[in-house]
């Protein structure tokens, strides 16, 4: 009651002093914090939560540690380092946490902080980085995840050889660390030639739950297995055997079994939507649940007594929890509405449960649940804040057929001051993953709608053929063919908002990252429709992707082979490339992409450039420097969607647009404000 109160005071303030909310810009939508990580303190009366956002001062996104009461008082920050802190973790008894952060130096390492208040303590001086940390039972010593450091052998060899490196062998391995907080030792659990992707702990922490694959690298993912050993030492007991990767293994409380996800079938055969399975302790064949749902599983953690688990569910444009009734198979939806639920967490103590959940004006709230099979009820409130703020538009679902009658959907979001049956210039976004799905949640750089809308577009976010939460054959439709019926899904929706009068049929754009950009380059060489189009990180041509990328696993589904197999499907992969069709491309195309991305490499984007100017089309190149696959830096962000809004307005309607530069920033007040 007293966070509601506090906003309601807010808001009432801001109408005296005659504050009206206003179109958001580019540095509005990319300065909003944004939730995450909702941890529910021993007993539940307490949660802590991360608020990210960016430092533009220091050109980064910075976050830090928050609580509220479980009945919505005292929300206030609890850390205030310049590095940031992240993945708070109670203590057993609840008086303090333990937290990640690199203010000490380069590497990240582990601080305890009082839940009272006071300075952070450093606790490990690990030699490189640590993560994933958990308490164990008895608050004497924490776990964490850290990369194998440098042999004497290897330090000295990169002193001689300049840093010069083998490709794809200059990983280090990951292991699970204990760390005695009362001598500060720390104290190898596993070690060898695999490493360590995640792991858990039974409720009293005799029983250690891990994923080991040969590597860290993405592309032996699939090589991952689980396996179960006493935490102390001892032999592990291998539960899984196949070719898929698993994730979220759980250990029941009575310690008899395991739940984790893995995108596979009962058959374990690769490239299906990420299902529920439970196995043995003891080790036995795995048994999928909620066979006859459409939707995807996203993580899963089981219920203080064991009979239930609590699901989250990927179903297309929403994300809901569910509670899962082990003895009988059903399952009743937690959470509702237009949202989408970004985390969980299950209190052993109390059963309470914490998630964070995100919607189009929503940048995260926590809400707190008495039980597993009880619905929450939300106890931060900055969606309100947000809100009070700005204007902001409206978004909807839409369906339509695809051309084989399929139904298909997405969200629709108009422009801010749409005037009924006029017609609007139309932004297709299309998603990245492509195993993912546009949904009810706050926008970022990546799809920024919130700006667009108050530029005047209208957006389309569409889910198409190959996304997740349709069931399996949506989502198996690009097997085969990548381009199959999901670029004729993105064009059927289109003409369904064209046919309803509400698109302009000579103002449409198209744009995405990723997967969305690998849709971005086919429609701008197989369609002449689009007036301008934002291709980010966007593959060209598949058979050189395919060796350049650090992962080819789901990729080989897509084509029926590798491309250097005998008899390999060189054709195909060929015809479903759009450089194969850049010939008939005549839609001006900004391209962009990360320097230091590894994932659909800069070379891409190169070869992209080169074949739209060969054919006489205009296109220009962004290449930010320092960047992976996603953008880190703010101003890096920022440059981003400035430059697309630019690259649009230009080509459609022929004017400037004026680049919105990065704000000075002064440090305000408790809640770490920015000014602007």
């Amino acid at each position: 009651m007293r966070a509601r109160l506090v906003v309601l005071i807010l808001l009432a303030t801001a109408a005296a002093a005659g504050d009206q909310p206003r179109a958001m810009t580019p540095v509005d939508l990319l300065s909003v914090p944004i939730q995450s990580d909702a941890r529910l303190a021993p007993g539940g009366k307490f949660a802590l939560f991360v608020r990210t956002q960016p430092d533009w001062d220091q050109d980064k996104l910075v976050s830090h540690i928050w609580k509220v009461g479980a009945d919505g008082s005292e929300p206030a920050r609890m850390t205030n380092g310049t590095a940031g802190e992240s993945s708070p973790r109670w203590s057993p008894d609840g008086n303090g946490f333990c937290f990640v952060t690199t203010r000490a130096g380069e590497t990240a390492q582990l601080f305890v902080q009082s839940f009272a208040g006071g300075e952070a303590i450093q606790v490990s001086s690990h030699e490189t980085s640590v993560s994933n940390p958990k308490w164990l039972p008895d608050g004497k010593g924490i776990t964490f995840i850290a990369e194998d450091a440098d042999s004497k052998e290897t330090k000295e060899a990169k002193e001689h050889s300049g840093e010069v490196v083998s490709y794809d062998r200059d990983y280090r391995q990951k292991h699970l660390w204990v760390l005695d907080l009362k001598s500060r030792t720390e104290t190898r659990v596993t070690g060898g030639g695999f490493s360590v992707l995640e792991y858990s702990l039974s409720a009293d922490g005799s029983t250690l739950v891990y994923i080991a694959a040969p590597t860290p690298l993405v592309d032996d993912g699939d090589k991952a297995e689980i396996y179960v050993r006493p935490l102390a030492g001892g032999d592990a007991r291998r539960l899984t055997d196949n070719d898929v990767e698993e994730r979220g293994a759980r250990l029941s409380p009575d310690r008899r079994s395991v739940a984790f996800i893995a995108g596979t079938n009962e058959r374990f055969e690769p490239y299906y939507q990420d299902h529920l399975f439970l196995v043995p302790a003891a080790g036995g064949t795995p048994r999928m649940l909620l066979k006859e749902t459409t939707d995807e599983v996203e993580a899963a953690d089981w219920s203080r007594d064991g009979d239930a688990l609590l699901v989250r569910a990927n179903s297309g444009v929403r994300v809901h929890l569910w509670a899962l009734d082990l003895a009988t198979g059903r399952r009743s939806r937690l959470t509702d509405g237009d949202s989408s639920v970004v985390s969980q967490h299950i209190d052993p103590v109390s059963g309470t449960w914490a998630a964070v959940i995100r919607g189009a004006s929503n940048p995260g709230d926590v809400s707190i649940a008495s039980s597993v099979g009880a619905p929450p009820t939300r106890v931060t409130r900055f969606e309100e804040e947000v809100v009070a703020r700005f204007r902001l538009p409206r978004t909807e679902v839409v369906t339509w057929a695809g051309r084989d009658g399929q139904r298909v959907e997405g969200l629709l979001t108009y422009p801010l001051d749409y005037v009924p049956g006029t017609r609007a210039p139309l932004v297709v976004q299309t998603h990245g993953g492509p195993m993912w799905s546009s949904r009810f949640g706050f926008p970022d750089w990546e799809d920024y709608k919130l700006v667009l809308a108050a530029t005047g577009y209208m957006v389309l976010d569409p889910n198409y053929r190959g996304s997740s939460g349709y069931g399996e054959p949506f989502l198996r439709d690009m097997v085969g063919h990548y381009f199959h019926e999901a670029d004729k899904d993105v064009l059927a929706g289109v003409d369904a908002l064209i046919a309803r009068g509400l698109a302009d049929p000579e103002k449409l754009v198209a744009m995405g990252w990723s997967a969305g950009g690998h849709m971005t380059n086919w429609l701008v060489t197989t369609t002449t429709r689009f007036k301008a189009a934002a291709s980010g990180a966007g593959a060209t041509d598949w058979i050189s992707m395919y060796g350049q990328s650090d992962v080819r696993t789901y990729r080989t589904p897509w084509f029926g082979g590798t491309p250097w197999g005998k008899n390999a499907p060189l054709g195909l992969y060929l015809e479903q490339s759009p450089v194969a069709h850049v010939a008939g491309a005549r839609t001006p195309t900004l391209l962009l992409v990360g320097e230091k991305d590894v994932r659909v490499p800069t070379a891409q984007s190169v070869e992209m450039l080169r074949a739209l100017r060969g054919s006489g089309v205009e296109a220009e190149l962004l290449v930010f420097p320092g960047e992976p696959h996603t953008l880190k830096t703010p101003r890096h962000q920022l440059h981003k969607v400035n430059s697309e809004i630019a690259w649009f307005e230009r080509h459609l309607f022929g004017r400037l647009y004026q680049m919105e530069k990065p704000p000075v920033t002064r440090k305000s007040g408790e809640d770490g404000a920015e000014k602007r």
